[in-house]
């Protein structure tokens, strides 16, 4: 840990990892366009000047370009983690180092410590709040009422921190917008998807080593997330069961070809378990009780509640780590049951989260979202706003200019057509 500077307050790992983070924060930076055209305008327009702004993330390459585009739009920008093993050190000691932003992260800090960073980034006194998961937010109106009045409002990055926002305002604590960047379709579509699909299986190969063809792969949740676990591992050859709650989603993800069942039918077929429903315990004792010897079991959804390792703890004679981010559950049975990344984010304990290709669409959502309510602020009403229509498409705009494609427009004639109830068949 670093010593505190006068000049710049940090906690993090080792400042002398800055050059590994350097080039790798400029390698992701090769693919993210879109967010490299939003920072180069808001270093010529600084719509963020005297903002204090707090982002709490996944401290990754690319959210290094998330903060250097926010700084470089002047706001006074403070970050810490979202989650105690997302952190990528080399990255969190370039951002100080390179870019003088203050960074309280650490892989592996313990949950004191996390909680810890919360309090501090609440210090700054932020008047934005970028969230993953709400923590920042929930602190604030749970134990910082005095500050509310300070913040212009937040921007939430996934779909557990909806849920959380949605039951605060059904409470009536939410006092304030909160923009839903996890629902704009620039981001669900491709992050969601696209991204959790590839990185949760980059993780689980990166833990284990694992051939994933032949084997059953338990997907418990069909939502994006879901959706592309479920096709990517398919695409590797693995036999997919889904697990749901929603009938809805159930029926697509049949329809999608995919085998449906509940856990407890899932629990003794399965090979591998991956959660990304965003709920609590979703596989528990009694799923653990009935699944085979060497059955694997991670998450992909956001906090490690999903997995209730307390019971599987209690039911355990000896815990061992076999390999990196793999710890060997085994069971009074004498059977064994192997659990990836303590039950965190497996595709950012163990890999490196999502392609920055990915994620150059979903922070600059984050970007314009801190845009828009720095220049609405005061119009907007306290609760859950979408991204603006104009905003998503525009996201979507830019990056096909940047992949060199390009897209049809309508004619006059059509325009006329759509836009009449005259015109018939």
């Amino acid at each position: 840990m670093t010593a505190t500077s006068v000049q710049l307050q940090h906690e993090i790992k080792d400042i002398s990892l800055a050059p590994l983070g350097r080039k790798r924060i400029e390698w992701a930076g090769r693919e993210m366009p879109v967010l490299r055209q939003i920072r180069d305008r808001f270093a010529q327009e600084r719509p963020f000047e005297g903002i204090r702004l707090v982002a709490c993330c996944h401290v990754t390459t690319e959210t290094a370009h998330l903060a250097i585009a926010l700084k470089a739009g002047g706001a006074d920008a403070l970050l810490i983690a979202s989650n105690p093993l997302s952190t990528q050190d080399d990255v969190a000691a370039s951002l100080v180092a390179d870019h003088g932003i203050p960074v309280f992260a650490i892989k592996g800090e313990d949950n004191e410590t996390y909680h810890r960073h919360v309090e501090i980034a609440l210090d700054h006194k932020p008047n934005i709040i970028i969230d993953d998961g709400s923590d920042v937010v929930a602190t604030l109106i749970a134990n910082r009422q005095n500050q509310l009045a300070d913040l212009i409002g937040t921007t939430e990055e996934t779909t557990t921190g909806i849920v959380r926002l949605k039951a605060m305002f059904k409470d009536g604590v939410l006092t304030f917008p909160a923009m839903n960047v996890n629902d704009a379709d620039t981001k669900h579509f491709f992050d969601n998807r696209y991204g959790t699909g590839q990185s949760t299986l980059d993780g689980i190969i990166r833990a284990t080593n694992i051939l994933l063809a032949g084997k059953t792969v338990v997907v418990a949740g069909y939502g994006w997330c879901g959706k592309g676990t479920a096709l990517r591992a398919r695409g590797m050859g693995a036999n997919v069961i889904v697990t749901e709650i929603d009938p809805i989603r159930a029926i697509e993800a049949v329809m999608d070809g995919f085998r449906v069942m509940p856990m407890a039918e899932a629990a003794p077929q399965g090979d591998l378990f991956i959660t990304v429903t965003g709920n609590k315990h979703v596989i528990r004792s009694e799923h653990f009780d009935v699944m085979k010897d060497g059955a694997m079991v991670c998450n992909s959804g956001h906090f490690d509640i999903e997995i209730d390792l307390k019971s599987l703890g209690a039911k355990a004679t000896e815990i061992r780590d076999a390999r990196n981010f793999t710890q060997e559950y085994r069971l009074q049975s004498g059977k064994s049951i192997v659990v990836l990344g303590e039950g965190r984010l497996i595709n950012l304990a163990a890999a490196e989260g999502h392609p920055s290709a990915v994620m150059d669409m979903s922070f600059a959502n984050q970007a314009l979202a801190c845009e828009y309510l720095v220049k609405n602020q005061g119009k907007l009403e306290p609760g859950l706003h979408s991204i603006p229509t104009e905003v998503d498409k525009e996201i979507a705009r830019l990056k096909l200019t940047a992949m060199g494609i390009a897209v049809d427009t309508l004619t006059n004639e059509q325009v006329e057509y759509i836009n009449s109830w005259k015109s018939g068949t």
